[in-house]
């Protein structure tokens, strides 16, 4: 179990609210200075201005700090796979995370695995693996027919079982039906609260341990003891929150890297409770 943070755990750092953005490198040396083993580029545009030479830059950067790159993007067209492996294999990274949209499923799972297929050979090619997202615009019994049907090892589920509770999905549910397909670990918490005048709610974030995730159940079940032990072979664990504006930026950041340092702290006490 590897434990990192992705770019949605540095979400304000980066917002145009923010005079000094930081940038991907900066996001790798912060990764560092947290003690993380895997940065997450993960819904980044940034990335597709790189060239060449930019992805050895970074991967030299994180190979520097001793961090794994993990990259990620939407969309299973064959085409855009096509380019984020080969950018997943610049930065050396094993994983790219994807998430099916709507419109790709909505000829049935089958079509959506004919797709898919035409991308196998490349991630093979490339020593990547594909993990696609638990999410509220696809039903997770559709994601996992979907993986199912494919049936290869380098084509997995991101588990982030907030995303699913929008569609009506029960965390708990999704996290045990997703955890023997899960190549990738999404962590935040989450939690519904009243909005003024008690006239409907407002589904966010939460500091870990405060909303309605059970941390340990995701966990045990991504995790089971005696199962992908492994380094190698275990899916990393990266960071994420849905944090909403504080008010003012100093506010809003400090909250962000609470959050963080609340998280990495949870998961790392957790490794040390049930590492053999």
């Amino acid at each position: 179990m590897k434990i990192g943070i992705g770019t949605y755990a540095l979400f304000w750092e980066f917002q145009d609210v923010n005079p000094r953005p930081l940038g991907v490198a900066g996001m790798i040396d912060r990764a560092a200075e947290l003690g993380c083993e895997v940065f997450q580029i993960c819904d980044d545009p940034r990335i597709l201005g790189e060239d060449a030479a930019g992805l050895r830059a970074l991967r030299s950067r994180a190979e520097g700090h001793g961090i794994e790159l993990e990259l990620g993007t939407r969309g299973i067209d064959p085409e855009h796979l096509a380019r984020f492996v080969d950018m997943a294999g610049a930065l050396g990274a094993r994983t790219l995370r994807s998430m099916v949209q709507a419109p790709e499923i909505a000829d049935g799972v089958g079509t959506a695995a004919r797709a898919l297929r035409r991308t196998l050979p490349r991630l093979e090619a490339a020593g990547v693996t594909l993990a696609l997202e638990t999410y509220e615009q696809l039903p997770t019994a559709d994601l996992l027919a979907l993986v199912e049907e494919l049936d290869s090892p380098l084509v997995g589920i991101c588990l982030d079982p907030a995303n699913c509770v929008s569609a009506l999905e029960h965390p708990r549910q999704v996290v045990e039906s997703c955890a023997p397909r899960t190549a990738d670990l999404h962590v935040k918490d989450f939690r519904f609260t009243r909005e003024e005048g008690w006239v409907g709610f407002r589904y966010a974030g939460a500091p870990i341990g405060e909303g309605l995730l059970d941390l340990d159940h995701e966990l045990r079940s991504v995790y089971p003891p005696g199962h992908r032990r492994a380094e190698d072979g275990a899916p990393a664990a990266i960071v994420e929150h849905w944090l909403p504006w504080q008010g003012d930026l100093p506010t809003t950041l400090a909250a962000e890297r609470d959050w963080t340092a609340r998280t990495l702290t949870a998961l790392r006490d957790w490794r040390a409770a049930h590492t053999d």
